[in-house]
Order: C-alpha cells, then sequence, then structure tokens
C-alpha cells in the first residue's frame, strides 16, 4: 500500500490517520509544531485535541513536511480552510489530495479546492467530507462520508485506499455540491444552538434546519453544484449531526450565544477551531455575489459581528414575508 500523508494533526487530522491505518496505509501525519509531534509520536497519543484514542504502529507523527509527504501516493488536507493557502505555501510538492477542510476562505471567498486549485494548478484533487464526528471514527464507530472529485481515478484510488467495513465511503462527482454542504451546515448548526440555547424549542430547531437545507442547496445550484446533492451525507447528513450532536463546536457555541454569552468569551475557552465563526460572512459574501439570498446565514453572520442580539435575528427572520415553500 502507498504512503498516505495526513496534513494537519487537528483531530479530524488525528482520526482520518488512524483511519487510514486501520485500512492497511502506512501514514505519515504532519504536525506544525515539532514539540507537540514529538509527543504525539512518543505517547502514542493527541492528547491535546483526540484525547484516549492510540495511534496505531502504521502512524508516524512528525514536524518535518517534506518528509511526511515523501513517497506518499495520496494526501489528506486537514487544516482549518482559513489557514489553507498559508500552509501551503510552505508544503512541498504535493502527490494527489483530498481536502477535508470545510468553510468559505475569507481571502477571494473561495471554497477549499478553488484554494487548492490556485496555489497547486492541475493537482489532481477531491474532498472527503460527511457526517462525522472524530472521536467515532478514531474509535472505529460506524460511519460513513463521500469521496468527490470530477478525476473518476482519483476518488476510485482514495475510496478503496481509506475505506472499511466501518467506514463507508461513497463516490461522488460534485465536488462543489458536497463543500457547499460542508460549509454552510456549520453556520446552519450555530443558529440552531442558538435556537437551543434561547430555549425556543425543537419545533423551531426543525423548522430552521429545514430552512436551512433549502438555503445550501440554493447556493450549491447557483455555483454549478447539484442540489440533490445537498441531501446526500455531505448535506443533509452533516448537517443534520452538526446542528443535534453535542459534540458540534458549532453548535454548542450556537447555544452558549443563545444562553448570552458572548462570542469572545465562547472562544476564549477553546483550543480548537470552530469553521462556522469564519465562514458565516465569507459564506454570506460569497452567496450574494452569486444573486442567492441566505436569510439565516445573514442571521448568524450579524449575531457574530455583533450587529444584532440573539433575540432580534430571530424577531427579523420570523417576521420575514410568507411565501411558498
Amino acid at each position: 500500500m502507498e504512503r498516505i500523508a495526513v496534513i494537519g494533526a487537528g483531530a479530524w487530522g488525528t482520526a482520518l490517520a488512524i483511519q487510514a491505518a486501520r485500512a492497511g496505509g502506512e501514514v505519515r501525519l504532519w504536525a506544525r509544531d515539532a514539540g507537540r509531534a514529538a509527543a504525539m509520536q512518543d505517547d502514542r497519543e493527541n492528547a491535546a485535541h483526540l484525547p484516549g484514542h492510540r495511534l496505531p504502529e502504521g502512524v508516524t507523527v512528525t514536524a518535518d513536511a517534506a518528509a511526511a509527504l515523501e513517497g506518499a501516493g495520496l494526501a489528506l488536507l486537514v487544516v482549518p480552510a482559513q489557514h489553507m493557502a498559508a500552509v501551503l505555501a510552505h508544503l512541498p510538492a504535493l502527490p494527489p489530495a483530498l481536502v477535508a477542510a470545510k468553510g468559505v476562505i475569507r481571502d477571494g471567498l473561495r471554497l477549499p479546492l478553488e484554494t487548492l486549485a490556485l496555489l497547486r494548478p492541475g493537482l489532481p484533487a477531491g474532498v472527503l467530507s460527511g457526517p462525522n464526528f472524530a472521536g467515532e471514527v478514531a474509535a472505529g464507530l460506524p460511519a460513513a462520508a463521500v469521496v468527490a472529485s470530477t478525476d473518476t481515478a482519483l476518488r476510485e484510488a482514495a475510496a478503496a485506499r481509506l475505506a472499511t467495513p466501518g467506514f463507508r465511503l461513497y463516490e461522488q462527482d460534485d465536488p462543489v455540491g458536497v463543500q457547499v454542504g460542508g460549509a454552510a451546515k456549520n453556520v446552519i448548526a450555530i443558529a440552531a444552538g442558538a435556537v437551543m440555547g434561547a430555549g425556543l424549542g425543537e419545533n423551531a430547531r426543525a423548522a430552521l434546519v429545514t430552512r436551512g437545507l433549502s438555503e445550501i442547496a440554493r447556493l450549491a445550484g447557483a455555483l454549478g453544484g447539484r442540489a440533490e446533492t445537498v441531501s446526500g451525507l455531505s448535506g443533509l447528513g452533516d448537517l443534520l449531526l452538526t446542528c443535534t450532536g453535542p459534540g458540534s463546536r458549532n453548535f454548542s457555541l450556537g447555544v452558549a450565544l443563545g444562553r448570552g454569552e458572548t462570542l469572545e468569551s465562547i472562544l476564549a475557552g477553546r483550543n480548537s477551531v470552530t469553521e462556522g465563526v469564519a465562514t458565516a460572512p465569507a459564506l454570506l459574501a460569497r452567496a450574494r455575489a452569486a444573486g442567492v439570498d441566505m436569510p439565516i446565514t445573514a442571521a448568524v453572520a450579524d449575531v457574530l459581528a455583533g450587529k444584532e442580539d440573539v433575540a432580534g435575528a430571530m424577531e427579523a427572520l420570523l417576521s420575514r414575508p410568507r411565501r411558498t415553500e
């Protein structure tokens, strides 16, 4: 089996390294910080971001990007979307790659694969996305995800290298729709959390999630993706998990906002990235440029920017003119 390089040693990168090794691969996991890489290699655990999950012997952790990528037939790019360009600027040549980051990048309002294509033109690439919490994948609990690419050979090879009976991978040829679903679900999850934190009830959350799915489908279609992709694992599936699972960083941030906590205090208590915070304004700007109305996304962006409080944002959404579904 060819070596697999995993670029980014957060919770999801570590979980994917464990999964790739479980599938029989030789894995090199790159961590930016040399001290943390050494500790993970010695202790066989990512104590900071994924405690309690042992790294298999097939995983080697390194802070040397060239060493991580040497001999690799596939790279998984698992750095936060907003940091992707900076990381790519310092990486050597890449093999075919899957992006496992979700978001719209503020600089240029690009989806992750658009940033990768800009910085590494011609590189065979795709995206890995789905309703997956890192801890459950690391533990080997049943899960499913999507490998999306217009490159048939890449998505077939990547799915074969990463799948196991407990981690079912579906191939997809609509990376745009998959990326839009992965980015927007984090924003809708903040809104869903705010609804629950404010005590507005399950009916309100169900309505919001459903209308949020409609927003995602409109944007996916406008950007050249397929609306039906949003009904799959990378859209509806990921949205359901992120808007209901207690382990969702975006949902829990929304809950805290709904209870009256400030964004600054919430983020100060976290050691991991909550992607929806940076994605919301970028997603909204990209949608407006495409002529797509996304009222829930706009409400979240206003709350995060301090332009509106949760109660005011909810009132504005509820007072919108009635329309056909």
